[in-house]
């Protein structure tokens, strides 16, 4: 256990900044921030060749577009829970990519799912992330999980993650809400949902029910 602290630990102090480091090994964020720069370079040859007259009016333009920039990157900053999110908010012109890495999470089908709490595993408790990537803010939050599953995963608790994008039916069974209430979490104990986040709706679908017994 503590080991599995120590590691993310280690990790934050080697990038102190971690959007640096994501942007010099992503080709993604790189490109970004490239283009997002090159309209320095663009404005400096413009100003060369430009009447003064023009880039008068073009540094006003700049002045305000700048401004209206930083009112966007204010509310941004106190709305995102995220940094990944807040640059994808701001910054990228394209859509933000889905953190690929599982970090001790399982990938699962909701019929491996099933089959992990009605015929019992080796952890008490099962924390199972239910998403879909076609979701943005599935996208932006994709990071948190397998973070989380890094630090605390052990032999009392597991991490699971289910992409209802590709088996939707799963959404119903556990009676989550598309797309409301995605991403949504829910903590299993001995094969008992004890607890979701966000809460379950009694309005919007039925209490899911998993038996160890066989039909």
């Amino acid at each position: 256990m503590e080991a599995a602290r120590a590691a993310p630990a280690a990790d934050k102090r080697r990038h102190p900044f971690p959007w640096l480091n994501l942007m010099a090994t992503e080709p993604f964020y790189l490109l970004h921030f490239l283009l997002f720069f090159s309209y320095l370079g663009a404005r400096s040859s413009a100003s060369q060749t430009l009447s003064a007259d023009i880039i008068d009016r073009l540094f006003r333009r700049e002045i305000q577009a700048i401004l209206a920039f930083l009112v966007l990157v204010a509310v941004k900053m106190v709305k995102e829970e995220t940094w990944e999110a807040f640059i994808a908010k701001t910054l990228l012109y394209a859509k933000q990519p889905p953190y690929d890495g599982l970090g001790d999470c399982s990938q699962l089908t909701p019929l491996q799912l099933e089959s992990l709490l009605t015929e019992g595993s080796t952890s008490k408790f099962w924390l199972v992330e239910f998403r879909a990537l076609c979701s943005s803010t599935c996208v932006q939050k994709s990071r948190i999980f397998p973070d989380l599953s890094v630090i605390y995963s052990n032999k009392n608790i597991s991490f699971g993650v289910v992409d209802i994008g590709h088996f939707p039916n799963a959404a119903e069974k556990f009676g989550i809400s598309l797309p409301g209430q995605i991403p949504t979490y829910i903590l299993f104990e001995n094969a008992v949902e004890v607890a979701r986040l966000p809460e379950f709706s009694y309005t919007e679908a039925s209490v899911p029910t998993i038996s160890k017994k066989k039909a």
